[in-house]
Parts: structure tokens; sequence; C-alpha cells
């Protein structure tokens, strides 16, 4: 039986990166509130609010795209904080030097992150371009503490029993292609956000992630059926894939073609930011696929060759 009090305490880093994750996923959901509402300029200066503090500026001037704006900059503020948060609690509490460079890297990309976000407003000449590395920068943070989620987790940290298979090799590389196809869609989604004019990489880009979902999906639900830790992942980001095609669908006919939908004006608000949202979501979860895979999959080869050394070294 482990140690109660051992666990409880090796759980708060764990805690702390379930909060700011949840925390990074509310503010892209906000920041595509600001986009598809054209908020991005509402508020013309920074740091400041219309000169006042940021956090002093008065909630009854919050209306329309200030709402919208200024609300992103709080909650910013607030994952910010809640980052150096997670950083000191992994290095007081996490021995394993990746969880703590995690850390180190989140602080570094949250500052980094709110710099830009600033630069967007200052700069104006240079908006849709910064708006794009924002939102790239946004979706990679997201993956980053999702990866900082996994590492804290218990079971990462207990090292449950590796699964032996031949084609271990094949599984791996599918997860990281997977993976980089899909942060590959959500830079193309950027694109004919903020620039216009990249729809057909988007499209292209798009059969290539459902593909690689597929392909990936086949293999793991063929071959490891009875691994609950790889099926629930890959099961979760098939039904996201089918969730954003008929999403990304919604939001070609409301930007693109004259047909009439009902409720115009909140379906026009809604399905780009739940498409975001969805895509950020696949994200995160090929980020926890791949992660256990590269933990838990090993092959017989090396199993074999990890019981001679064992052999030898008690000979």
């Amino acid at each position: 039986m482990p140690d109660t009090d051992a666990r409880d305490s090796s759980s708060w880093p764990h805690r702390f990166a379930l909060v700011t994750a949840a925390s990074t996923l509310v503010l892209i959901f906000v920041g595509g509130l600001v986009t598809n509402t054209g908020a991005g300029l509402a508020v013309p200066d920074w740091p400041t609010t219309f000169g006042y503090n940021m956090f002093l500026y008065p909630w009854s001037h919050m209306v329309g795209g200030v709402f919208y704006e200024h609300s992103h900059r709080l909650i910013g503020s607030i994952v910010g904080l809640l980052t150096l948060a997670l950083a000191i609690v992994l290095w007081v509490k996490e021995s394993g030097r990746s969880a703590r460079s995690l850390g180190v890297a989140a602080v570094g990309a949250v500052i980094v992150q709110g710099v830009l976000g600033g630069l967007r407003v200052i700069l104006i000449s240079a908006g849709s371009e910064l708006a794009l590395i924002h939102s790239l920068l946004a979706q990679a943070f997201f993956a980053l503490i999702t990866s900082v989620v996994v590492v804290t987790s218990y079971e990462w940290e207990h090292r449950p029993g590796r699964v032996v298979m031949a084609d271990v090799g094949a599984v791996k590389r599918l997860c990281l292609l997977t993976t980089g196809a899909v942060y590959l869609q959500i830079f193309f989604g950027g694109m004919l956000t903020h620039i216009g004019d990249w729809f057909q990489a988007h499209l292209f880009c798009a059969a290539l992630v459902s593909i690689h979902v597929w392909c990936l999906a086949r293999r793991i639900l063929g071959h490891y059926s009875d691994q609950v830790k790889f099926v629930r992942p890959v099961t979760l980001l098939v039904g996201l894939l089918v969730l954003q095609l008929l999403l990304g669908l919604g939001s070609y006919v409301n930007r693109f073609t004259s047909i009439e939908i009902p409720y115009a004006a909140f379906i026009r608000l809604a399905l780009p930011t739940t498409h975001r949202i969805t895509g950020a979501l696949m994200l995160a979860v090929c980020i926890v696929l791949t992660l256990r895979v590269y933990r838990l999959l090993t092959s017989s080869e090396a199993v074999t060759g990890q019981g001679l050394l064992d052999e030898r070294v008690r000979a």
C-alpha cells in the first residue's frame, strides 16, 4: 500500500497543473471571443486600460468590445499568476528534473505570451501577424501545461508496468505525426482567421489529421484494446475529430456561403470559438496519448536485452 500522506503531498503539483490547464482553456475560449467579435483593439492602450491600472478598471465601463478584451487581459493575468505558482510548487514538491524544467518553460512562455498580447495593441501595423503568433503560442502553452498534468500524475510518478509489443516504434511515430498534424492544422486555422486566403491549406490539413487519427485509432483499438490508458484518449480523440469536422463545416457555411442559419448572430460567434477550443482539446489529448505511449510501451527486444543485463549483474 502506498503511503497516503506521501500520495496526498505529491498530488498538489498535479492539482495545480489541472487548475492552470483549465484556466488556460478558458483563456483560449475568451481569446476566441475577442477575435470573432473584432474586439482585439477595443482597448487602445497597454499595459493600462484607458489610463487605469488594469486591475482597477471600473466594471461598469466594461461594455461591448471592451468587456471581451479587458476580460481577456484579466484572465490572462490569472493564468500568469497560476503558472508562476505552479512552477514554485513543482520546484518545492517535485524531485524530477522534467517536471521542474516544464514549470520553468511555462513561466517563460506565459511571459512571452503576455508581451505579445501587449505588442498586438501597440504595434497596430503588425497586428495580424502578432495576433497569429499570439494564438499559436496560446495553443502551444496549453499543450505544455497538459504535459505538466501528465508528468505530475500519480501513475506517471510510480512507474506502472510496461506493455510489450512488437510494433512499438510505429505507434510512437504515429503519435508524434498525429500531434504534429493537429498543430499544423491549428496553424493553418490561425492563418485563415488572422491573415485570410489559406482555406485550401486548412482543408488539406484537415484531411491529413483525419487520416492520421484514423490510422492511430485503428492500430491502438486493434492491438491494445485491453489497455484503458491508450483506448480512452484515442476514443476521445476520434470523438473530438468528428465534432471538429462538423464545426468546421458549420463555420464554412456561416462564413463563405449565403445560406440562412437560424440564430445567426449567436451561431456566427459560437461556431468558430468552439472550433478553436475543440482544436486545443485535440492537441491536448494527442499530448496525453503520446506521453503515455512513450512511457508505457516497450519492445520485446528491449525487454530481452534488459533481462540479459539483469542476469549479468546478478552473476
